[in-house]
């Protein structure tokens, strides 16, 4: 009851306000542990790593790696903290978050504010080992190399992650989405990759798109990753669409996340899961908040998934509810483990 009137209660507010203190009640101990046993059909190796079961928490919740080791004492099996730039930036003018109740959805338009790889790194370094943590790697809105501000800040982050995600997919930055032409990714993956194969190849390289990518853009971010040999893609990133979206402040610049989502997100990764045939790893977000939320995903091709916006409206025990309903989804339909059924609603289609 506590912890629903404080939902209640952080749902009144400024929404980067509530944001804001959420955070610190992670830090100040206030949020419970998962302390349950986790089913054994959910425990997951996927690029190396050895997950208690396939959720985590997405970047934009821990901007500045501020409570890393509560959210996976929380209960979600990876944390992935960012964007993060090479310098710190304030981001755009406020208000630049709004809550959208009656479409469980959000807007922000942040634009990449963040305290910078230097004080990141040092939060990071201070945490100590344990747990799956990842980097989304940002640039710059003033640099004058945008494409190699994310192998900056690999270099500077590298010894306290696991993976590190490339983000050009943001729309909140002016010009950040043209990176995502051909010439233009291929030139910054392959210098991320050049990076990360000389200073720390056991940290993994992923690659976040948008939803709102045209078929033939969805080719070649397929092809692309597929010929640089990045270890995953990540679908996806908010969108600048509205459709079917009610709430007065759709008219909000920034990306659209949540609920309204769901479906847009989900049928970029299945076509990828199609274009790929397997032969890269799919991590989806965008719109999950309920266990079977997060079976389509993985239906559609997803090994791993991603949570932010819905904690904002059902609070941190989402985490270990969506586990155990994506569990008896499993049971319910003949599985024995998560991985059976990954990519078996688009593999099946295209098989058909």
């Amino acid at each position: 009851m506590i912890r629903s009137l404080g939902l209640k209660a952080l749902q009144r507010m400024d929404p980067e306000k509530a944001h804001g203190i959420a955070l610190r009640a992670l830090r100040g101990g206030l949020v419970p542990a998962w302390s349950g046993p986790v089913p054994t059909s959910l425990r997951s190796r996927v690029l190396g790593f050895e997950l208690t079961h396939p959720v985590g928490v997405a970047a934009g919740f821990d901007k500045n790696a501020e409570a890393v080791t509560p959210l996976l004492d929380t209960g979600f099996s990876f944390v992935e903290v960012g964007a993060v730039t090479p310098e710190p930036q304030d981001g755009n003018p406020r208000p630049r978050m709004f809550r959208l109740a009656t479409d469980r959805a959000a807007i922000n338009r942040y634009g990449f504010n963040n305290d910078g790889m230097q004080v990141i790194g040092s939060r990071l370094a201070a945490r100590g080992e344990g747990g799956v943590v990842g980097v989304n790697l940002g640039a710059n809105r003033d640099s004058a190399d945008r494409a190699g501000d994310y192998g900056t800040v690999l270099r500077h982050l590298a010894p306290w992650v696991d993976f590190a995600t490339v983000n050009v997919s943001s729309p909140n930055t002016v010009g950040l989405r043209d990176m995502q032409a051909r010439e233009a990714l291929e030139e910054v993956l392959s210098r991320t990759l050049a990076v990360r194969d000389e200073i720390a190849p056991r940290v993994k390289l992923l690659l976040k798109i948008a939803p709102d990518l045209t078929d033939a853009q969805i080719e070649d971010v397929a092809e692309i990753a597929l010929a640089t040999g990045i270890d995953a893609i990540v679908a996806t990133n908010t969108t600048l669409s509205r459709q079917g979206v009610r709430h007065p402040a759709r008219a909000e610049a920034g990306g659209l996340s949540g609920a309204p989502l769901m479906t847009r997100s989900t049928r970029i990764l299945a076509r990828l899961a199609a274009r790929t045939e397997g032969r890269i790893t799919l991590i989806g977000v965008g719109g999950i908040s309920s266990g079977a939320d997060a079976y389509a995903k993985i239906r559609a091709g997803a090994s791993l998934v991603q949570l932010y916006t819905a904690l904002a409206y059902d609070g941190p025990d989402l985490v270990r509810i969506i586990a155990l309903d994506l569990a008896r989804l499993l049971e319910r339909d003949g599985f024995t483990h998560v991985s059976q059924a990954v990519g078996i609603d688009t593999f099946r289609s295209t098989a058909g």
